[in-house]
């Protein structure tokens, strides 16, 4: 992946936080077609059982190493959509026992790719989403719904002891404060095409500009994803991690119901 996306001095950029004594954030800058600024973020997450989970992993450098091992061990990766899969296979070859987790096309697409190669135990279709399981102990800890009307066929987790929904192109947050924050000179919401996509995908006031722009792009089968919103509005979360754009702390439940109103409400 260029650089022109990512940064290629990940560890001097890096923000890692404990956004709660079981959940730590890796947030990243990262420059969507190379000049927006959306940035990126993986999520680690300690199972009540010990066992850690990681969703959308980002560039496994040091600190990071070293704070998934302080964290126990990592026994689930998960790709959040069939974008956010750029360092899955650093991630396996330093956990080859961890089960990777992935929505459908996700495996073809790093084939066709030559991406490495890294096996999937778990891939949600929407044929069987309804069926697919993970084990026991993840689905004790986590609600997770496969939102296979999203163009990006979308993975969306909540950690239920913390109230934490983990997502990655579901909503945006934007700006992306917290992940240009360890950029030198750089501003999170500076530039014309980054002003722009910041109208697009932000939380603030009606959020007209993002409701919009997922009612009519993003939601390529709206029916699913109608369905898909219902049930993920019946989780319970305060919280929500997106990928791009800084982390609801808390009312997220709230922001989530107004960008997805349209769908919540079944509209036509």
């Amino acid at each position: 992946m260029t650089s022109k996306l990512i940064p290629n001095n990940p560890a001097e950029v890096m923000v890692i936080r404990k956004v709660t004594p079981n959940v730590t954030t890796f947030s990243t800058p990262f420059w969507r077609f190379g000049h927006v600024k959306v940035g990126g973020r993986g999520t680690a997450v300690r199972m009540r059982n010990g066992a850690v989970a990681i969703f959308s992993p980002t560039a496994l450098t040091p600190e990071v190493k070293q704070t998934v091992k302080d964290l126990g061990e990592v026994k689930y990766i998960a790709a959040l959509d069939i974008e956010h899969h750029i360092f899955l296979g650093p991630w396996h070859e330093q956990y080859p026992n961890a089960k990777v987790l992935g929505p459908e096309g996700l495996p073809e697409k790093r084939e066709k790719q030559k991406n490495e190669k890294v096996p999937f135990a778990v891939v949600f279709t929407a044929k069987d989403k309804e069926t697919t399981k993970v084990d026991a102990d993840f689905d004790s800890d986590f609600d997770y719904e496969f939102v296979d009307g999203h163009m990006n066929k979308e993975l969306v987790f909540n950690y239920k002891p913390d109230g934490t929904l983990i997502e990655a192109d579901l909503m945006f947050n934007l700006p992306a404060t917290e992940q240009f924050s360890k950029v030198p000179n750089t501003d999170a919401s500076s530039g014309f095409l980054t002003k722009r996509f910041i109208g697009l995908n932000n939380t603030q006031g009606a959020a007209m500009g993002q409701r919009r722009f997922i009612w009519h792009t993003i939601a390529t089968n709206r029916p699913s994803y109608n369905k898909s919103m219902s049930k993920i509005n019946g989780w319970n979360f305060d919280r929500i991690i997106p990928c791009h754009g800084d982390v609801i702390e808390t009312g997220g439940k709230g922001i989530f119901q107004k960008i997805m109103e349209w769908h919540l409400e079944k509209k036509a």
